[in-house]
């Protein structure tokens, strides 16, 4: 493989705090050298001149539905890499939602031998943490982990039984294996789709308590508390939720959470019209609960931010709000509209950044997410300051379902590289 050599880029990494211009080399595969002194290329070194771009750790989404098995009309490995690529996401962690459900480690070894076929992005999983999802049966904790499986989580179904998520997390401790939780008390929620309040109401749209997520956080974390184990919570929305992680983390828990752009970007009004596009789970939340999940992330509260990507077709979107699926495709999305909140002053450059490499990365012990010499070539090469309109049309993702077409955003993801390969170039488009 020729070495490849990125002059005069910004070079950003948030687990060092570096910020400075320079030059990165990469060879094999890995990064052989950088920093403000790589001024020149070395001899046979391909060049790529940055001209000033930034250049960071390829980014890391740790909440993807796959699509494939099960749902390849939807999405599939290739169109879903090829979706990351575009969108600066050199590593993927797909839930367990696919059909079969990866609850088996044969499923663990399919999507990595899957991965390594397609050969673009890496791709990991998460296996469930129950028994196709019931919520009764355990799973092979740790042969899963033995095949590969990142961390347990049933996806978007809640553990709703608390001595099963007891047990659930009492074993994974035993392994230290990671529970992801989608922390919403089901009992108050069942057949919601919406927040409750004035919109959910004036719209005649079964609806549930924003409280519901505050609800069942807060008895995990008494359970965490009892047990010693690790705990994620995912995508938080609300207010009330945050408090009660900045309370657990306060105890010296051994706790996180993530949030997805949607709860920062968007608030319930956006299903005005019966925007099925806007439908999500957890639905949309009022403005005070969009605000308090950005000072979350600006107060480090929440570490993470996912794109909660989850492709549905037009015959799944387009029905009657009740009907219509929930979820938005966000791999393409996910860091311009993240990049909002550092154009708006809300967050630091590298401290947004963090929190879509080197904190999941830390958080599911993965090698990537860093500038450093010796780590994989996994990077992003992005203009933060060009304007654009986010155009659906142009995703490369199989499904097209995402409420911010049109949205007017700035950066743009120009390429993408894993362990050194190209697996997106938009520098001459």
């Amino acid at each position: 493989m020729t070495p490849l050599f990125f002059q005069d880029v910004r070079l950003l990494d948030p687990a060092s705090g570096l910020d400075a211009v320079g030059g990165l080399l990469v060879e094999a595969g890995r990064i052989a050298d950088l920093g403000a002194h790589l001024d020149a290329a070395p001899d046979g070194a391909a060049v790529i001149d940055g001209a000033g771009l930034c250049l960071a750790p390829g980014l890391i989404d740790m909440r993807v539905r796959l699509g494939e098995p099960g749902e390849e009309h939807k999405e599939t490995f290739e169109t879903l890499s090829a979706a990351a690529g575009r969108g600066g996401v050199a590593v993927v962690i797909g839930l367990p939602n696919t059909d079969p459900p990866i609850d088996d480690a044969s499923v663990v070894e399919f999507v990595a031998r899957r991965a390594r076929e397609v050969k673009g992005v890496k791709i990991y999983v998460y296996a469930a943490a129950s028994r196709g999802f019931d919520g009764k049966r355990l799973t092979e904790i740790g042969l899963l982990k033995r095949a590969g499986a990142l961390a347990f989580t049933d996806g978007d179904h809640a553990i709703a039984d608390a001595q099963m998520m007891r047990r659930v997390l009492s074993y994974a401790s035993g392994f230290d294996a990671l529970i992801i939780q989608h922390a919403e008390e089901p009992a108050l929620t069942a057949g919601a789709v919406a927040t409750e309040g004035e919109i959910a109401t004036r719209l005649g749209l079964p609806a549930g308590p924003a409280a519901a997520e505050a609800i069942l956080l807060e008895r995990d974390m008494r359970l965490v508390e009892l047990t010693g184990a690790r705990y994620h919570a995912a995508h938080l929305s609300t207010g009330a939720a945050v408090e009660e992680l900045a309370s657990a983390k306060r105890k010296g828990l051994d706790v996180s959470a993530d949030t997805a752009p949607a709860y920062f970007a968007l608030n319930e009004t956006e299903i005005l019209g019966y925007r099925t596009f806007a439908k999500l789970t957890p639905p949309l939340r009022a403005e005070s609960d969009r605000r308090a999940v950005v000072r979350a992330l600006r107060d480090g509260v929440i570490d993470i931010i996912a794109s909660d990507h989850w492709g549905q077709d037009q015959e799944a979107k387009r029905l009657p709000f009740v009907q219509a699926e929930p979820g938005i495709v966000g791999l393409e999305t996910m860091l311009p509209l993240a990049l909002e909140l550092y154009h708006k002053g809300e967050i630091d450059l590298l401290d947004l950044l963090a929190k879509m490499t080197c904190n999941p990365a830390r958080l599911l012990d993965l090698p990537s997410g860093v500038l450093t010499v010796g780590a994989p070539a996994d990077l992003v090469l992005f203009d933060l300051d060009r304007p654009t309109l986010i155009d659906v049309a142009r995703f490369a993702s199989k499904s097209k379902n995402s409420p911010f077409d049109g949205r007017p955003v700035q950066g743009v993801v120009m390429a993408t590289l894993v362990d050194g390969r190209f697996v997106y170039d938009g520098r001459d488009g």
